[in-house]
């Protein structure tokens, strides 16, 4: 431990936090030392200040109104910075040099999909039935055997997700990937406070509540448990961010990682062109010629509004948590620790009561605290914007049947969707209703199908191609 139990115990006192301590001559010596271990990872100071509203208050309307469109690399570009062959051929480049490594973030469980277990574990093939985590690791061992590169795949777990996660690795031998081309690391988190009195919740008499520290905690745990180091020494510069419930997304996809090394992007985005203002994804935005992405429930109606004169949105672009990362820039802020802002949620969270029970509130009692990755935006010199196609870069399963978008059904019908265009571009015909799903261990992209398939066929029935 690495203070005295004198000082810790001090410091729980000092800032008001003695109820911790309750119930402490009622534990075990094994539930004593857990306490113990999760108290003095508490920075209480940060935690007094966060609860006193100490860091700057964001004016969302003032921000708004001077945000305009990021300059981006659009689909449409007439004359874009860079062609998308250049662009492809040096992401191509880099991943056979072994310059390129992935990080997944799937710290989330299956809560708004039904599903108890690790989000990523979800059954989502169409035909295959994959799950979430086999669609990824597919995708990127397909990347593997164009290239003939290893590309180390760092998965971000969160506590809640991390065993299940490690013996569901464990059990399907890894899901094809070596040893060494797997490392899964777990998150950080925050104790949860009572929104009215700024007193940490305790969940038991040994046990606090703590919350995951948001996706932006992945700059921190990539740095304190010696992924930023030993990633560096295997010769990554770069790594591909992707988030679990997206299975659409390529694997390293080297047209967006080309567009990041061409401009000497810290951070380099993909984005999609929003359908309409208040669609429920981050827009990005360049405020005073930086970078930013603000929330859709912080965007102002005017702002989400506002259109050229062409009549298209004015802030179009929408944040699909697809990022390109330099290594150098990543371990640069890792040393900052203030360099990420604390973002506040309400939420319902079960407490110990003096009394020693447990109660269940039924509306929001908790302030929960997270970081955002994409606040890292701003903090870079130079930044990139991408869009890609949302038909072919953006389908990700969040909620259950019923729910107006985002579902499973929504998702494996973009997959099919896709994967349908694919083999009409090679001249085949597929009858209605028929589902057709390919694996990237096949084929990565519509050209690589066409030189698969060289003559025209027909599909009658389901079919998956792996």
């Amino acid at each position: 431990m690495h203070e005295t139990t004198e000082n810790w115990m001090k410091s729980v006192h000092e800032f008001g936090q003695a109820h911790l301590l309750k119930f402490w001559d009622r534990l075990k010596a094994d539930e004593r030392m857990d306490l113990a271990s999760q108290i003095q990872a508490i920075d209480f100071r940060e935690l007094a200040d966060l609860f006193a509203g100490v860091e700057k208050a964001v004016d969302w309307v003032e921000l708004a109104q001077r945000a305009q469109p990021p300059a981006a690399i659009r689909l449409q570009e007439p004359t874009p910075l860079f062609s998308s062959q250049a662009a492809t051929e040096c992401g191509e480049q880099a991943i056979r040099d072994g310059k390129i490594g992935m990080i997944l973030v799937a710290g989330g469980q299956g809560t708004r999909l039904g599903f108890d277990q690790p989000k990523g574990m979800f059954r989502i093939g169409p035909v295959s039935n994959r799950s979430l985590f086999a669609m990824h690791a597919d995708s990127l061992r397909g990347a593997m055997r164009r290239y003939s590169a290893s590309i180390p795949f760092y998965v971000m777990t969160s506590p809640a997700t991390d065993l299940p996660t490690r013996e569901y690795f464990e059990s399907q031998h890894r899901l094809g990937l070596q040893e060494d081309e797997l490392t899964v690391f777990c998150q950080g988190t925050m104790p949860a406070i009572n929104a009215a009195t700024g007193k940490i919740l305790m969940e038991s008499a040994s046990r606090i509540a703590l919350s995951p520290d948001g996706h932006g905690g992945i700059v921190s745990a990539l740095d304190r448990q010696g992924i930023l180091k030993s990633a560096s020494e295997r010769g990554i510069e770069h790594f591909f961010y992707a988030q679990v419930d997206n299975p659409l997304v390529r694997a390293c996809d080297p047209e967006l990682i080309g567009y990041h090394l061409l401009s000497k992007s810290q951070m380099t985005t993909q984005v999609v062109k929003k359908r309409f203002g208040k669609e429920k994804v981050g827009n990005v935005v360049s405020i005073d010629g930086r970078t930013h992405i603000i929330e859709y429930s912080d965007l102002p109606d005017e702002a989400a509004s506002r259109t050229n004169p062409n009549g298209e949105l004015s802030l179009w672009a929408g944040n699909i948590a697809v990022h390109v990362l330099d290594l150098k820039f990543l371990a640069a802020s890792a040393q900052n620790a203030g360099g990420l802002p604390f973002h506040r949620a309400m939420k319902q969270v079960p407490f110990l009561k003096e009394d020693g029970t447990i109660e269940k509130p039924a509306s929001p009692n908790a302030i929960k605290f997270e970081r955002f990755v994409f606040d890292l935006l701003p903090l870079a010199e130079r930044t990139m914007v991408a869009e890609g196609d949302a038909a072919d870069v953006f389908a990700p399963v969040k909620n259950a049947e019923g729910a107006p978008t985002d579902t499973p059904s929504a998702t494996r019908a973009a997959l099919v969707a896709q994967h349908n265009r694919w083999l009409e571009s090679a001249g085949v015909t597929i009858s209605p209703s028929v589902k057709v799903e390919i694996n990237p261990n096949w084929a990565l992209d519509a050209d690589e199908v066409r030189m698969k398939i060289q003559k025209p066929s027909s599909i009658l029935v389901d079919t998956y191609f792996a």
